[in-house]
Order: C-alpha cells, then sequence, then structure tokens
C-alpha cells in the first residue's frame, strides 16, 4: 500500500530561521508553507520537512539523499557559488576534487546543515 504514495523526509532542527536561510538560500529550496514550528520545502515531487527539536544533529548518517543524475558537476558548483561547504572523507577511498568524491563512475558530496544534518548528493 505505501509503495505508490509519495514520502517526505524530515530534519531537526534547533533554529528554524536558520535552517529557512540555509534550505531557502543556500540550497535554493521553494518554501511551500511554514509557521513557528515547521518548514516544508518543495524538493522535487516530494517535500523536504523541517521542524524544531532538541535532538537536531544528533543523526551520524545521512539523512537525505538526491540522486541528480548527469547534473551533479552543475549542482555541485552552484551550491558552491551560495557558499555550501562540502564535507571531505578521506577514508572512504576515494578520489575528491572541488567537494566531489568519486569512483568507478560513480560521485557523490556530502554536505551538513547548520545543525549538523548529513545531507548526501550523487550522480545516480
Amino acid at each position: 500500500m505505501l509503495a505508490d504514495i509519495d514520502s517526505s523526509a524530515i530534519l531537526a532542527v534547533k533554529d528554524l530561521a536558520r535552517a529557512k536561510t540555509f534550505y531557502q538560500d543556500k540550497l535554493g529550496l521553494e518554501l511551500r508553507q511554514g509557521d513557528d514550528n515547521v518548514l516544508t520545502f518543495r524538493t522535487g515531487k516530494t517535500n523536504l520537512v523541517v521542524y524544531v527539536s532538541d535532538y537536531a544533529g544528533t543523526n551520524k548518517a545521512n539523512a537525505v539523499v538526491w540522486g541528480v543524475g548527469d547534473k551533479m558537476d552543475a549542482v555541485i558548483a552552484d551550491l558552491a557559488s551560495r557558499g555550501v561547504v562540502f564535507e571531505h572523507y578521506p577514508d572512504m577511498g576515494m578520489a575528491y576534487a572541488g567537494g566531489i568524491h568519486s569512483s568507478n563512475g560513480f560521485k557523490a558530496t556530502w554536505l551538513k546543515d547548520p545543525d549538523g544534518n548529513i545531507l548526501h548528493i550523487n550522480n545516480m
């Protein structure tokens, strides 16, 4: 039953105003709706829901992933021009240049929001 219903990613943040600036201005997401506790951004055909929680940033794994296909280089260049800082994970054993990890045709980038939530972008 759930296989035919769209899902949304949901992220905890401590400061909603700071999160709004990051997701709207740095990542370029469209704010669909929001109040003092929850913001909903459009991302493709789905939503990214951001809400206030004392547990923000405690996840040490990927929280959201975007598969951008052959737009990878352009997406990363756009984000870099907006001041986004990319993570470098040398222990992964992948080549790293310009914010992009790569190996055997696979490209991946990781970044963190202001609360430490790990966001992942790849060319899949």
